[in-house]
């Protein structure tokens, strides 16, 4: 009898038990349920996309000497950025020409880490410039370059950044270039692979602003690491006088179209503007059409704000292209959700 009332004790246990698990997983499921529905609602009422902050939007005050590069990380957390994308030609005087250039490189690395640490911000990518011809039809120019990039690839790693961008200009030649350009960006690519380093390229004038080009030396180089960084507004393939920058453009490449063209390439969005109308409309470029382009490949990473007009100060001009985003792109996010 003893023996029959332990077992009818430890079946009854187990009832309790299993009831007891039942309404646990019940609520459970419940609290994940309303998480889910809570994550819907917020996911709703914000962009698709994360928000940071191209350096190049401050480049005046910088190169006048009225900000320090140093604080960018301070600077972008006072604007309310989450991100940040830095600019290297912007940091040439902070160790080219110091005694040690090596270890003075190293030391602004280190402190733009710390930098980003103490005001919390995410360290995205680095438009790298001014560090040779990775077009070049000349090998030993490539060479050259590729080796001039390389710390760039190392301090990205360290900064925790995704990805370094570069240029492709050489030859004018197309076939010339497509080859020049596979081959110099190959060999970059191989080294940052090593580091877990993408290698972006934007389009930034010339036939780098060919996208469709563009994207048949994506599929010469094949390779994980290497994709592309599709700026809104740089797809002018001829300036006049044959200049490279500042003169008035006299071929353009169709931008929505490019954008369209690079974004399965692509790792990161620069969202460029230049003057806004009364309504907070960039004048120049349809800031919900190319968001759409960008939604249709399903890209959720970070779109950075690359401000370069003159009617409006860098801050203020920074805002108003960060608030068009966030408008558009929830206005985007939410009309999914409804469907």
């Amino acid at each position: 009898m003893k023996k029959f009332l332990s077992g009818a004790t430890g079946i009854s246990s187990l009832l309790i038990l299993i009831l007891l698990t039942f309404a646990s997983c019940k609520d459970s499921d419940k609290r994940n349920e309303q998480q889910a529905d809570t994550e819907v609602v917020a996911s709703a009422e914000d962009p698709f996309f994360k928000i940071s902050l191209a350096q190049w939007s401050l480049h005046e005050p910088i190169m006048n000497g009225t900000m320090n590069p140093i604080d960018f990380a301070e600077k972008a957390s006072d604007l309310g950025f989450e991100g940040i994308e830095y600019v290297s030609q912007l940091y040439s005087d902070k160790y080219k020409d110091a005694e040690d250039p090596e270890a003075a490189f190293k030391s602004l690395i280190d402190t733009l880490k710390q930098k980003s640490e103490e005001y919390n911000v995410r360290n995205v990518l680095i438009m790298v410039d001014n560090e040779g011809d990775l077009a070049s039809p000349d090998a030993a120019v490539r060479k050259q370059a590729v080796k001039n990039h390389q710390k760039w690839v190392d301090a990205a790693q360290t900064l925790g950044c995704h990805s370094i961008r570069v240029n492709l200009f050489g030859s004018e030649d197309r076939d010339i270039w497509r080859k020049s350009a596979a081959a110099g960006l190959k060999d970059l690519a191989e080294y940052a692979a090593g580091r877990d380093i993408n290698v972006l390229v934007e389009n930034h004038g010339y036939l780098s602003s060919d996208a469709n080009l563009l994207i048949a030396v994506m599929e010469d180089v094949n390779m994980e690491n290497c994709g592309t960084l599709p700026d809104f507004g740089n797809f002018c393939l001829k300036r006049e006088g044959g200049e490279r920058w500042e003169a008035s453009c006299v071929q353009e490449y169709p931008k929505y179209k490019g954008v369209s063209e690079m974004m399965p390439y692509a790792k990161a969005v620069s969202a460029k503007s230049y003057a806004f109308n009364d309504e907070g409309e960039e004048t120049t470029i349809d800031y919900g059409k190319m968001l759409e382009i960008i939604k249709e490949v399903s890209y959720n990473s970070y779109v950075g704000v690359e401000y370069e007009g003159t009617n409006l100060s860098p801050e203020e001009g920074i805002l108003a292209t960060k608030e068009l985003l966030i408008e558009k792109g929830t206005k985007l996010n939410s009309e999914k959700e409804k469907q």
